[in-house]
């Protein structure tokens, strides 16, 4: 089947198989290595991307979903080799540890901040329910959102 979509800016056509999974899509196919794969079952959250700006279980969607769709991956949000401000407070905030999840964690906060640009420390904890992480203990998972909000308060 033809699927039609935007990733990262870019416009894309592909013929892609009824049953393939976005995740195979984009790691496969477009070698997006940000994408990871985790459970399956997406209850892990380390393959989120944004669609639309929502952020979604890559695992959990058929390629043929997002025709017509705008597809965001990590990949997709610095510019210009200027890291994102989210991604900047990540780095500040020493919001990862081995990194496997981070990708999953930072487009989760990208697409929170989207919709609620002062969240909660209780917001912060429901928007993350979907996604694990095996190292940091989530402390500073929480704080690198905090910052990432302060970060785009200050830029306006």
């Amino acid at each position: 089947m033809i699927v039609r979509y935007k990733l990262n800016g870019d416009y894309i056509e592909q013929d892609v198989e009824p049953c393939a999974t976005l995740l195979d899509i984009l790691r496969d196919t477009a070698g997006l290595s940000s994408i990871k794969r985790g459970c399956d079952e997406g209850a892990c959250g380390t393959c989120t991307i944004l669609v639309n700006g929502q952020a979604v279980r890559s695992c959990l969607l058929l390629a043929v979903q997002v025709n017509g769709t705008d597809v965001t991956t990590l990949e997709g949000i610095s510019r210009e080799g200027q890291l994102d401000e989210v991604q900047e407070a990540f780095v500040e905030k020493y919001g990862f540890q081995c990194g496997y999840c981070t990708p999953g964690m930072i487009l989760t906060t990208k697409a929170l901040l989207d919709v609620n640009p002062d969240p909660t420390i209780d917001e912060i904890k429901d928007a993350f329910e979907g996604n694990l992480c095996r190292c940091t203990g989530y402390e500073q998972i929480i704080e690198s959102v905090l910052r990432a909000a302060e970060l785009r308060k200050r830029a306006g």
